[in-house]
């Protein structure tokens, strides 16, 4: 332990950095609980080295991380990013735990004096500004009491940071050993400056053809069995599916379009309480276009103001060329029918400007490290603004090296902008110039110097909208042609692709899919068709109809794949072409033993080819691509040598080496093993995980629950 205390003395930055990294808000259990463990309650969703993940722990996890990631994050990616974070917990926890590595409160304490969202929050400080414990130790007892909910958040936050401070102790103490000696240095200083020259003739594999080898399933077979680990599987499935889409018909649109259209002109009502007609103005001739919009449109009235670029590219000429009180459409945007009525234009409402802001010290908004006087700053913006106005002068450079305001990165550019969004001089002064018009403002941010880049036109828009939606008519029809496919498909004879073909149906195949997936491309988020179909009841042809949010899917189960070596048939598109580049090399070899380059050359009706300045860290031949083991036999060969006939990536090679060269002696290689060493080091977290991950014992029950 005594060691183990000295390494966390000289890595409390890093352990304060982590934990810092770990937590968002307030610290609580170290004060009131020493019970991280969690309950083991109910089933179990996983087991990681004989450790049970519990299902009611891994599903709070989820909870919480659902409140914390919002609506746009899916439940299957919650529930892979939750068990990514468990797995590595446990994982790393095991080690941890077997070390006897811990964290005491004290340097808890001190991760929260190190962090700005704590230490300088004034509810935690005291009156000298400075972090007060007494007073955190208190906020954390009222939130037990008081907000238990944000109360059980924390503990999860906290345990959070507890383990991320032992997990950065653990890798540190791995980073420890993990050196890099001063031959090492040497030598990789030397495989990137030692170079070869070589002439070379390289006899392409595909200068014999793929047909001339015939390959059995055996030779697949005992390739597979040679290379077990490039050739595992997972458990998975494939499918086929036609998709019933909830579509509107022709029929649909019309009826769409012609309630739209009926909606534009007045219409005469009897109302029987008054015992009398009244004319009801349509979108045509009314005057309160918000409350029928309100009573007609699927979309509301937008009192704001548009430019041309916010509107519908497809029709935006056309709308902003309509006088006052005229209308467009109806035409399809989208999904949606469309009537257009002008309402209002307001001719160059809009502005694009660009200025360099020139402050001083006590300027509203200015910089406290701007020392100058309001006097200087008027002498810097006259300079500037004559050299903005020079002949060939460039604005945006001009500002992003002189200007004091947030837009210097960006040159100034201050976007499009309308009426009264900006301060009043410098709106004025907008709205007020023609384009391409320089001058200065003066304003209570500083002295501006203007140029006006832009000016455009404003409308403002009714738009009468109805949504393109499949009538009731038609969902019947699309649920009966849906029902009539799957009991065909199931009864019949005859093969799903067959009766899809004959009712001219498209069939989409979808292979591969693993246990845990949710997105099947064509359908997005349909979890419960991956559930099915690694069902164990579901056998292979078995079909079923599922709903899903916008129509009818009708699947099939076409395959199965259990967790294993992959099949002949499965493999085969991958190891064909490795098996017939090993015979091609074999025959290559066999026939042209003992022959020299030039021999060679003649021989293969190709040429004798130079590559200078190899490198082994970078072993590319010109003309040949990647050739690590051609590379590498160059240098193993003295200046004047010829290599035997070597098993290249794209061909076989016979090289001669006419040159090679060392790099440069240096007096010692520090600088190099120190680079090695940073190098290893910033690859222990991920490797060293890695290695324990690939070596534990997992069982992942997550497609049972989910």
């Amino acid at each position: 332990m005594a060691i183990l205390e000295n390494i966390r003395k000289r890595t409390t930055i890093l352990i304060l950095i982590i934990g810092m990294a770990l937590f968002a808000f307030v610290i609580s259990g170290i004060f009131t609980s020493n019970d991280f463990s969690g309950g083991k309650v109910g089933s179990s969703v996983g087991e990681i080295n004989g450790d049970e993940i519990s299902i009611d722990n891994f599903r709070r996890k989820i909870e919480r991380a659902s409140r914390r990631s919002g609506p746009t994050t899916s439940s299957m990616q919650l529930v892979n990013s939750v068990w990514n974070q468990v797995e590595r917990n446990t994982i790393l926890g095991q080690q941890i735990e077997d070390l006897g590595i811990s964290i005491e409160q004290d340097q808890i304490i001190n991760v929260i004096k190190s962090s700005p969202g704590i230490a300088q929050n004034p509810q935690f400080s005291d009156e000298n500004g400075v972090f007060d414990e007494t007073k955190f130790r208190d906020f954390i007892a009222e939130l037990k009491i008081n907000a238990p909910a944000q109360y059980n958040d924390w503990l999860q936050d906290e345990e959070a940071i507890i383990q991320g401070a032992k997990e950065q102790t653990y890798f540190n103490l791995i980073r420890a050993g993990v050196g890099a000696t001063l031959k090492e240095g040497e030598l990789d200083y030397k495989l990137t400056t030692d170079k070869v020259d070589i002439r070379y003739v390289r006899v392409p594999y595909t200068s014999i053809p793929d047909s001339t080898f015939i390959i059995t399933k055996k030779e697949i077979s005992d390739y597979i069995s040679a290379h077990k680990e490039e050739y595992k599987q997972q458990r998975s499935r494939d499918i086929q599916f036609v998709y019933f889409e909830d579509k509107a018909s022709l029929e649909d649109e019309a009826a769409i379009k012609g309630q739209i259209i009926k909606l534009l002109d007045d219409t005469v009502e009897y109302f029987e309480e008054r015992d009398e007609t009244d004319t009801i103005p349509g979108f045509r001739n009314t005057k309160d276009n918000a409350a029928f919009l309100d009573r007609n449109s699927d979309s509301k009235f937008d009192t704001i103001y548009k430019s041309k670029n916010e509107l519908p590219i497809k029709f935006a000429d056309t709308l902003m060329a309509l006088n006052i009180g005229k209308l467009f459409g109806p035409y399809q945007d989208g999904d949606s029918f469309k009537i257009t009525k002008m309402v209002s234009k307001k001719p160059n409402g809009s502005v694009k400007a660009s200025h360099i802001l020139i402050t001083w010290e006590g300027a509203e908004r200015a910089n406290p490290e701007i020392k100058r006087t309001k006097e200087e700053a008027e002498a810097i913006a006259q300079d500037l603004l004559k050299q903005a106005k020079a002949e060939g002068a460039v604005f945006a450079e001009l500002a992003r090296d002189n200007s004091d305001g947030p837009s210097a990165p960006r040159g100034g550019d201050l976007g499009y902008f309308q009426e009264g969004v900006m301060t009043p001089k410098f709106n004025d002064f907008a709205f007020g110039n023609e384009e391409g018009h320089i001058g200065l403002v003066e304003t209570e941010f500083g002295y501006h110097i203007v140029r006006v880049d832009d000016k455009e036109d404003l409308v403002q828009l009714a738009t009468l909208s109805r949504a393109i939606e499949a009538s009731d008519e038609t969902l019947n029809t699309l649920f009966t042609d849906a029902t009539k496919f799957e009991m065909a498909a199931t009864s019949s004879e005859k093969s799903f692709s067959d009766i899809a073909k004959e009712n001219e149906y498209l069939v989409r195949p979808v292979n591969k899919i693993n246990a845990l997936d949710e997105n099947l491309p064509g359908l997005s988020n349909q979890r419960s068709i991956v559930q099915w179909a690694f069902n164990d009841e579901t056998e292979i042809g078995d079909i079923k109809r599922f709903g899903i949010g916008n129509g009818y899917a009708v699947v099939q189960l076409t395959a199965k794949y259990e967790e294993g070596l992959m099949s002949v048939e499965d493999a085969s598109a991958n190891v064909l072409p490795k098996i017939r580049k090993g015979k091609k090399a074999s025959r290559i070899i066999s026939q042209n033993q003992g022959k020299s380059l030039e021999d060679l050359a003649s021989g293969n009706n190709t040429n004798i080819s130079t590559a200078s300045a190899l490198t082994v860290k970078t072993p590319t031949i010109p003309g040949a691509g990647r050739e690590p083991l051609v590379v590498g036999t160059a240098f193993a060969l003295t200046e004047g040598s010829v290599s035997d006939l070597i098993e290249g990536e794209t061909g076989v090679f016979k090289i001669e080496v006419s040159k090679k060269e060392e790099g440069p002696k240096l007096e010692n290689y520090t600088t190099f093993a120190s680079s090695l060493q940073a190098s290893n080091g910033t690859r222990v977290n991920t490797s060293v995980f890695n290695a324990l991950k690939e070596n534990s014992e997992i069982t992942d029950n997550r497609a049972t629950f989910y």
